[in-house]
């Protein structure tokens, strides 16, 4: 049930804290303006191959720019240009846009890139690998398609405890880079306990904005009575703040946008904790804040956390 603020006030509601960082990554920022380039350059329609991140409000902006998204690239007109979303892509899909002598802008975000360089790499040196990842989700399908053969995907526990591999003594695993840090540090405890011998990456794939978004909300569930998540139910990352805040006993819940606040959430609550996904837009937190005031919070605390500087550059042609 969702009420308007005018409606409905809640005298025991003090305090709004907003986690830091939290919001657009340098991933999803550089996609964005890989599409608004590309329409400032060439004029619409720009096609995208999937959403180019996953936020509804950011996709319904850009397609009223002049962005045509699609699933498929037989949507895409031969010899059109075309963008291949932040999660990334098979070597299947770039195989299919040259058949279509398409032009191609790679909005992949350069830390899934670099999964793929890792698996290609392993699989060239013989190496059978294991994927920590969901099922089904565009990065997963983009980071298992960089080879033909010789990939596990794993989504848990009872995934690595029913893992059969062909070359157990020459095995590694990758993982999708938006996952929760703490559940895929207990599967990858799994894994090398069931497979010794298993090399793992040098440096953790999930990357940077994950993780400081996932320990900011740790450290925001110490002075809140529950969490709000900006983000949309398809966005893996936000989900999984969800949870981390869940795991850490508040209350969580996820919402689009303001108007998907349910105001008996907050019933209970004298603090309201506020973050945000990296493909949620910092302008969907206003809007949320001035819901939660309206509701009766009266001041608005920052918590500190990390500076994020990373900037990424964009593709040729676009820069």
């Amino acid at each position: 049930m969702s009420q308007s603020g005018s409606a409905m006030q809640f005298e025991q509601l003090q305090e709004v804290v907003l986690a830091e960082p939290r919001g657009f990554c340098a991933g999803v920022e550089r996609a964005i303006e890989i599409v608004e380039r590309a329409l400032e350059r060439f004029g619409a329609p720009i096609y995208v191959r999937h959403e180019i991140v996953h936020n509804d409000h950011v996709v319904s902006d850009l397609r009223q720019k002049g962005a045509i998204f699609v699933d498929d690239l037989e949507e895409v007109p031969t010899g059109a240009r075309v963008i291949m979303s932040a999660h990334g892509v098979s070597r299947q899909v770039r195989a299919h846009a040259d058949e279509r002598r398409l032009e191609v802008f790679d909005a992949t975000c350069p830390l899934v890139t670099k999964v793929h360089i890792e698996v290609r790499k392993l699989r060239a040196e013989g190496y059978e690998i294991v994927m920590i990842g969901h099922e089904g989700h565009p990065e997963v399908e983009g980071t298992m398609g960089q080879a033909d053969e010789g990939m596990y995907l794993v989504e848990d526990l009872a995934g690595v405890e029913s893992l059969q591999v062909k070359t157990p003594d020459r095995l590694a695993y990758v993982s999708q880079t938006t996952l929760s840090v703490d559940d895929t540090q207990t599967i990858v405890a799994a894994l090398k306990k069931k497979f010794p011998s298993i090399l793992g990456p040098k440096k953790s794939d999930i990357c940077y904005a994950t993780q400081n978004r996932q320990d900011a909300v740790k450290i925001l569930t110490k002075s809140v009575d529950v969490v709000l998540v900006v983000g949309s139910p398809t966005s893996s990352n936000s989900n999984r703040l969800r949870e981390v805040a869940e795991r850490f006993g508040v209350p969580a819940y996820l919402v689009g946008s303001a108007d998907e606040l349910n105001p008996e959430w907050l019933q209970q609550a004298s603090r309201v904790g506020i973050t945000a996904g990296a493909s949620a837009p910092e302008s969907l937190v206003q809007g949320l804040l001035l819901k939660v005031k309206s509701l009766g919070a009266g001041s608005v605390r920052r918590l500190s956390g990390v500076e994020e500087s990373v900037r990424f550059p964009l593709p040729k042609g676009l820069n």
